[in-house]
């Protein structure tokens, strides 16, 4: 069995769960997420605590097992406290400018033109400046895959480069640097 699909979700106080026609759907203070379960997995709900277990022990079944068990823990990990990540602008000349308003962000990464960016109403973000060239972006939301999603598409605007480092890039990530071209003597 599953090390990762047999361990048991705790359910928080704060925290409401509904299951109707393989439907999950969990409400929290920060927001309401859902999850289509697909597969032929048994989800059992006890007081306070959630188990997954298979019906069948097919391949199928099997790869399905532990990926729900932490699609559902991380469906109410997000509406209690959810998820942020930070991505780094490094670069002379390299803007972002934040517009909460109309929910836009606007890149100057020193192409021709500026790039336009709309962020989703789940997204919250927050601009950065700091010293050395650098800028942070600061993403929050309760959706975790939303949130990877628009900071890998936030990242594919201008990657890191790998002789320079300029770019962007998340603020964890090593880019291993290449030497340039040297000279025969």
């Amino acid at each position: 069995m599953s090390r990762i699909g047999k361990r048991n979700i705790i359910i928080p106080k704060h925290i409401i769960i509904n299951m109707k026609n393989n439907v999950m759907s969990v409400t929290g203070p920060l927001g309401k997420l859902s999850l289509k379960i697909r597969g032929d997995l048994k989800i059992e709900r006890e007081e306070n605590k959630i188990t997954i277990k298979r019906r069948e022990n097919n391949k199928y079944n099997k790869s399905l097992h532990g990926l729900y068990r932490m699609l559902i823990n991380n469906m109410i990990i997000g509406v209690l406290d959810g998820f942020k990540t930070e991505l780094e602008l490094k670069g002379v000349g390299y803007k972002v400018a934040l517009d909460n308003e109309n929910k836009v962000l606007e890149f100057n990464l020193g192409y021709s033109h500026n790039i336009v960016m709309n962020f989703p109403k789940a997204l919250k973000v927050e601009i950065k400046n700091e010293t050395n060239q650098k800028t942070r972006i600061i993403l929050m939301s309760y959706d975790k895959q939303l949130l990877g999603i628009f900071a890998a598409q936030i990242r594919s605007l201008r990657k890191p480069d790998p002789y320079k480092g300029k770019g962007i890039r998340y603020i964890n990530e090593y880019i291993i640097k290449k030497a340039g071209k040297t000279t025969v003597k």
